[in-house]
């Protein structure tokens, strides 16, 4: 795969745990923080190649709402990495097109990390090329839950016995984008971690050993390959896809 003029489609959405940082950092006897460190380069990388193939959105699970019962001082330091980030990177996305959201609840960072959210999706808001999200303090449970509140909220006179699952889609996160093709997490484990648990009800699932510092151009391919060679049936058959 060289280019977005493959003629095997890339999937529109493609969503990635990021997994192994700490234990990236433990197998060379270095604090956990440098490997989240390390971290932000694959983030860089696989962002680049996903906009040089052509998918149209990427969603990255930064830190999760569970993610807070980490220690203190790791919990900090990722705080001020993400800041870091927003402060330096978002110039870099926006030259190239990028659009950047963040997903989850925004409420639980100080002040300065939400100012600088705000200031980096309003910069990149009109961007058209690839879009990338971010799920920061985000759990699927509280999308589902929010997505519901949503919908009540614009809807006060109606009764729960209306609402449908066309109207969950309407209010969950990202439901202005095309849901998750496929799903890849790093680091070994095959778990989805309470991760777009809505948005992925028919994505293709990719894991692979590698730990998350060490994925690469390549590893993004390898993913991408095995996805050009699933049958997607979406509760057809094989003949009617065939047909199709």
């Amino acid at each position: 795969m060289n280019s977005k003029s493959t003629s095997t489609p890339v999937p529109k959405h493609i969503a990635i745990i990021m997994d192994g940082n700490g234990r990236w950092a433990k197998k060379r006897f270095l604090p956990r923080f440098v490997g989240h460190q390390k971290g932000l380069n694959a983030v860089k990388r696989v962002v680049s190649r996903c906009a040089e193939v052509g998918v149209e959105s990427l969603t990255l699970f930064a830190f999760s709402t569970e993610n807070w019962k980490r220690p203190e001082e790791e919990v900090n330091k990722l705080m001020g990495l993400f800041l870091k980030a927003l402060q330096k990177e978002v110039t870099k996305l926006h030259e190239n097109q990028v659009r950047l959201r963040i997903i989850g609840d925004r409420k639980a960072f100080d002040s300065e990390i939400q100012a600088h959210i705000d200031q980096a999706e309003k910069l990149t808001e009109k961007n058209t090329g690839l879009t990338l999200n971010i799920a920061a303090n985000y759990g699927g449970r509280w999308d589902v839950v929010e997505a519901v509140k949503n919908w009540h909220q614009a809807n006060p006179d109606s009764p729960l016995s209306e609402l449908s699952e066309s109207d969950i889609s309407q209010h969950i996160s990202l439901a202005d984008q095309s849901v998750p093709d496929l799903l890849i997490r790093t680091g070994g484990e095959q778990r989805i971690s309470n991760f777009l648990i809505w948005q992925m009800a028919y994505a293709e699932f990719y894991f692979c050993d590698e730990l998350w510092p060490d994925f690469n151009e390549a590893s993004i391919d390898r993913a991408i390959e095995s996805f050009q060679h699933r049958e997607r049936r979406f509760g057809k058959t094989s003949e009617q896809v065939t047909q199709c």
